[in-house]
């Protein structure tokens, strides 16, 4: 039962995690520069940037420790 309550919450939180990355604003140029498309269509302030690092990582830290959890067969 704790397993699988367990097992859902880190697939959820790798959902979480790969969502978070996505909304990153990009820091270079990229495919985008060779179009010389002008200025960047997304404008974030430094604060949401931050909320964001700090989710990403929050959100890292709690997958990488389910995953650990759970492949040990400490729960067992």
């Amino acid at each position: 039962m704790l397993t699988s309550v367990l097992s859902w919450i880190w697939i959820s939180t790798g959902v979480l995690l790969i969502i978070s990355v996505l909304l990153h604003s990009p820091k270079g140029d990229g495919m985008g520069g060779l179009a010389s498309s002008g200025g960047s269509m997304f404008s974030s302030a430094r604060s949401a940037e931050d909320t964001l690092n700090r989710i990403s990582w929050t959100l890292l830290a709690l997958f990488l420790g389910l995953a650990v959890l759970l492949s040990a067969g400490w729960l067992r």
